[in-house]
């Protein structure tokens, strides 16, 4: 395969096919990060999408994600509390949003969000807005009906987070507490309430590089813009605390076929950036083109002030997307 020629076909409107996905990310490693670089240059130009969480609800997960801290079913030692008060998340998406990060989203652990979680989180939001009107507020909140998600959209949300994961055939590998079709369901439901989407996965639970391709397969489809990559950080007590770490490379080829598949995506670094050589810095030359700042839920991530000079060398601009 002769990925400049394909790279110049994708310019031009074509959707690349599982079998050439497949090539390219086996492809030679500095031609196929270059490809995706140009890619990114030609349908988003140099904006960044970069947002930063709040661990808004923390742990006592009834479902079982091999990877997850939150889980009940394992013994993490997690910190563990019902939704924050309302000044809490308030000032620290005010505190974010002055040190220069346009997005915020609340994080809430659980299958599913209860009716007074989300009566609180639209007051939470309407008061985000009151006091700080050009910030942009996403939440993550589990298997929401599409009456929640109307009542959350009128309250302001703009975006919300669902990863799939991994793909359709890899997912029951790593929970069986709720299904891929779920997930699934609960994104076209944020759809018909006119949300945006955020969703992508992990890589490094053992997958193939294929189910990580499958996966972008089934986003494109759905026709998601925002597509988080995290890389899995063991942890410990979790079924998946001896995995080993995915190298650079591997990251950098995710993201840089992602690129070709999800060719107009912002494709973001997530969770498990301090694993990576440099918080992931060659990423955001192979494709990837926005990312989350700081405390990611259970984990560190790079500062914010780091973050902003990092993109800044890289003529990145940081835009409220």
């Amino acid at each position: 395969m002769d990925i400049n020629e394909i790279k110049e076909k994708v310019k031009n409107g074509y959707e690349i096919t599982r079998d050439e996905a497949i090539e390219i990310y086996k492809s030679d490693y500095e031609e196929l990060t270059e490809a995706a670089d140009e890619l990114r240059k030609h349908f988003c130009g140099n904006d960044f999408d970069i947002c930063t969480i709040i661990n808004a609800k923390s742990g006592k997960c009834s479902e079982n994600c091999k990877f997850c801290a939150q889980s009940a079913h394992y013994n993490t030692h997690v910190k563990e509390y019902d939704l924050l008060d309302k000044e809490t998340i308030v000032n620290d998406a005010l505190d974010k949003y002055k040190r220069g990060i346009p997005r915020y989203s609340m994080v809430a652990s659980g299958k599913s969000l209860t009716d007074e979680d989300i009566n609180n989180i639209c007051d939470i939001t309407r008061e985000i807005y009151e006091k700080a009107p050009g910030i942009r507020v996403c939440l993550s909140g589990g298997l929401i009906s599409e009456e929640g998600f109307e009542k959350l959209k009128d309250a302001g949300i703009k975006r919300v987070h669902n990863n799939l994961e991994s793909s359709r055939n890899y997912f029951k590998e790593i929970c069986t507490t709720h299904t891929y079709d779920q997930k699934i369901n609960t994104i076209k439901a944020a759809q018909e309430a006119g949300m945006e989407i955020c969703s992508g996965g992990l890589i490094g639970l053992g997958e193939s590089f294929e189910d990580r391709i499958d996966m972008a397969m089934e986003l494109r489809e759905l026709g998601v813009k925002s597509v988080p990559v995290n890389l899995l950080n063991p942890i410990k007590n979790t079924p998946l605390e001896n995995m080993e770490k995915l190298s650079m490379e591997e990251v950098n080829r995710t993201c840089a076929t992602f690129r070709f598949i999800l060719k107009d995506a912002f494709i973001r670094l997530a969770g498990g950036r301090a694993l990576m050589e440099e918080y992931g810095k060659s990423a955001f030359k192979s494709g990837a083109n926005a990312t989350i700042s700081g405390v990611l839920l259970t984990t560190e991530g790079p500062s914010i002030e780091d973050d902003i000079e990092t993109l800044r060398e890289l003529n990145y601009e940081i835009k409220a997307m």
